[in-house]
């Protein structure tokens, strides 16, 4: 007898491979299946997760490769799987359905829809008695109680529908917060602050990158030596928990408990190339050496574990390896007594290893005591400390390396390659390792490749246009590689994606950016991302773009637009800046004029490598070796062949200068 195989046998996902063989007549989100759902008048069940998400598998492994739950499921329901990773779009209408039900949302996320597409229950994970009581009750609900769901159904899909202008009272004319506003901003996340563990009080911990930037440029422009201390101290403790993986570099996507210790194994793109960002800036502020090995680190995990030979990195790796989550990832006491050798003592008192694990029996590593106290207790100096430590790291990732690997969701998405492409910018401006940016050059002109007629593809083999979000963070990252390279090409490329948003994305009612374009327009509801979440709100992102695009290119337009943005979402940044901290980090930005540096001359390209090293978010940065056709090198000239410097704001310049001292000094005391 031949293995049962449904429709997802034929996707490209790897979320939808894994279901490819249930029993379940599982099929992708497309004219097919709803039309069918309307044809039998049959209720919709979208299924919607992950590739690395470990209550997929269960689920999948309780229920949905169950023949008999399978019987059900294909007897009453026209059954959808969505990769949320594939159709964010599709997950997000419904997220929001669920969430309006007064459910709580995750993943898996499976929702009951009529065959028009309305929503009418759903929820996240159901052990399979609970999931087999739930479809025979839909079941025999939708069948006498019709009318009842059908009325249902359409007040949650109204409900959807809302403008965010109404529901939001989203109304603000004055882009500039007064400095009042600003220390209030700071205040109303200060008091969130966890003063033991780091980061904000609660559990689980998500490293939230974005809240992090924000703070970064509240303490470097207000001076608030508290605010600093903070960022220092969470960015230490982040990359001294287990949620970050000190033998092979990255970071995992959530802390389950307070003190960052034991991670959701899983490990994303888009955190690490955000958290490269996040401490690229921490060491530009501080130098603190443990964020330089923790970018070193992360870098060459990127490199070794998810690129892809096209330039392109993969989406994420599972938490799972032989049906457990964690395994690739912890140790036994005697392993590590084993690899650390004469060492031992040490590196377990390090690790905090423990005979008995320091959880469920193994020994998630994290660092519990300092590198200096350690040094000193063992009699050696920091230098031959770190020496034994990087040599224990080595071993233990050959001893690894052996191990079987958790799965590779080998999508490559343009909107997380942005983050990540923006990742290695950052770093390389911070360390000014050639090395980073020949990884940054090379992802680079892979995303480049995804432009197509003045669009953004979302995949390398899906002709599928890319989501706000992907034109978003792509835009953001070509941004930085010009102010980094100073290829003008990309920030042509900037340029004709910005438009094409403009053009297909805007909403000029409500001054924001639709998630989908209008010819992706094919859900009950077109929807816009305001609040920022592990990855920031496209809308946020975009206003950054269009402020510093103008600005490179002296168009009061795109600055205008990008202000306005911003201008509407005052209220909700004053008193809320947990989930409004992308925005926040631009209204930081724009609380004073934004500098505009232009470099003349045959050294332009060292003098701009030595202005990046310095954490200055409120510039844009142009260099050239001769004048160039963009407006800002108008009437700029190396004086006497020498290279120069034009600090400028609003178009207007101070006097030029020919060393960088002189001219961050005309920034600092503006």
């Amino acid at each position: 007898m031949s293995e049962h195989t449904n429709d997802l046998i034929n996707s490209t996902s790897p979320y939808l491979q894994q279901h490819a063989r249930n029993p379940v007549d599982w099929q992708e989100w497309g004219e097919k299946a709803l039309s069918q759902a309307k044809n039998e008048d049959k209720p919709i069940l979208v299924s919607i997760g992950y590739s690395s998400c470990h209550w997929c598998h269960v689920m999948e492994k309780e229920s949905f490769e169950d023949t008999a739950v399978a019987r059900i499921m294909n007897e009453y329901f026209i059954n959808i799987k969505v990769d949320r990773e594939e159709r964010p779009d599709v997950d997000q209408v419904y997220m929001d359905a669920v969430q309006a039900m007064g459910l709580n949302g995750g993943w898996p996320l499976n929702v009951f829809l009529t065959p028009d597409q309305k929503p009418f229950y759903g929820g996240t994970y159901f052990p399979k008695a609970g999931w087999v009581n739930l479809l025979t009750s839909v079941a025999d609900a939708f069948e006498k109680n019709r009318a009842k769901i059908d009325e249902s159904a359409e007040e949650f899909t109204k409900s959807l529908q809302a403008k965010e202008s109404e529901k939001y009272r989203l109304e603000g004319t004055d882009f500039r917060l007064t400095v009042e506003e600003i220390d209030s901003t700071y205040e109303n996340l200060r008091k969130k602050f966890d003063p033991i563990d780091g980061g904000i009080r609660k559990s689980p911990k998500f490293p939230m990158p974005s809240v992090w930037q924000y703070l970064a440029i509240y303490a470097s422009q207000s001076g608030d030596a508290d605010a600093l201390s903070h960022l220092e101290f969470t960015l230490e403790k982040i990359a001294d928990g287990g949620i970050y993986d000190h033998i092979g570099g990255g970071f995992a996507r959530y802390s389950t408990d307070e003190e960052w210790h034991v991670p959701h194994f899983e490990k994303m793109l888009y955190d690490n190339g955000q958290l490269l960002s996040l401490y690229a800036n921490g060491f530009k502020l501080t130098s603190n050496p443990k964020f330089e090995s923790t970018i070193k680190e992360t870098v060459e995990w990127l490199k070794r574990e998810m690129y892809d030979p096209s330039g392109g990195f993969y989406s994420a790796l599972d938490a799972d390896s032989e049906g457990e989550e964690g395994k690739f990832y912890v140790w036994t006491y005697n392993e590590i007594r084993k690899l650390a050798g004469k060492d031992s003592s040490m590196i377990k008192e390090y690790y905090d290893v423990r005979k008995g694990g320091n959880w469920e029996g193994k020994n998630a590593l994290r660092v519990v005591v300092g590198e200096q106290e350690l040094a000193d207790k063992y009699k050696m100096n920091i230098d031959e400390f770190g020496d034994k430590i990087r040599s224990f790291k080595q071993e233990a990732l050959k001893a690894r390396a052996s191990r079987i690997r958790p799965g590779l969701d080998n999508k490559i998405i343009a909107g997380w390659n942005g983050l990540a492409l923006t990742g290695l910018l950052d770093s390389y401006q911070a360390l000014q390792d050639s090395s980073i940016l020949d990884l940054a050059t090379e992802n680079a002109s892979f995303l480049k490749g995804l432009v197509k007629n003045d669009k953004l593809y979302r995949f390398p083999d899906k002709d599928l246009e890319g989501f706000m979000e992907d034109y978003s963070a792509v835009i953001q990252s070509f941004i930085k590689y010009y102010e980094t390279t100073f290829d003008r090409n990309y920030l042509d490329l900037a340029l004709t994606l910005t438009n094409r948003v403009n053009e297909a994305f805007y909403d000029e009612t409500e001054n924001l950016y639709y998630f989908n374009s209008e010819e992706n327009a094919t859900l009950i509801a077109r929807k816009k991302e305001l609040f920022d979440n592990v990855i920031p709100s496209s809308n946020s992102m975009m206003a950054w773009n269009l402020v510093h695009l103008g600005t490179h290119l002296y168009d009061d337009q795109l600055i205008k637009r990008g202000r306005q943005i911003l201008a509407q979402t005052r209220e909700l940044v004053i008193q809320e800046p947990e989930y409004m901290s992308n925005w926040a980090l631009l209204a930081m930005e724009l609380a004073s004029d934004i500098s505009e540096i232009i470099i003349v001359g045959p050294e332009a390209d060292q003098y701009a490598n030595q202005m990046n090293k310095r954490f200055m978010p409120n510039k844009i940065i142009s260099a050239a070796k001769e004048e160039t056709e963009l407006p800002p090198f108008t009437l700029k000239t190396a004086m006497d062949g020498k290279t120069t410097i034009y600090v400028c704001y609003d178009k207007s310049c101070k006097r030029p200068v020919t060393n960088v001292d002189a001219a961050l000094d005309q920034i600092m005391n503006r």
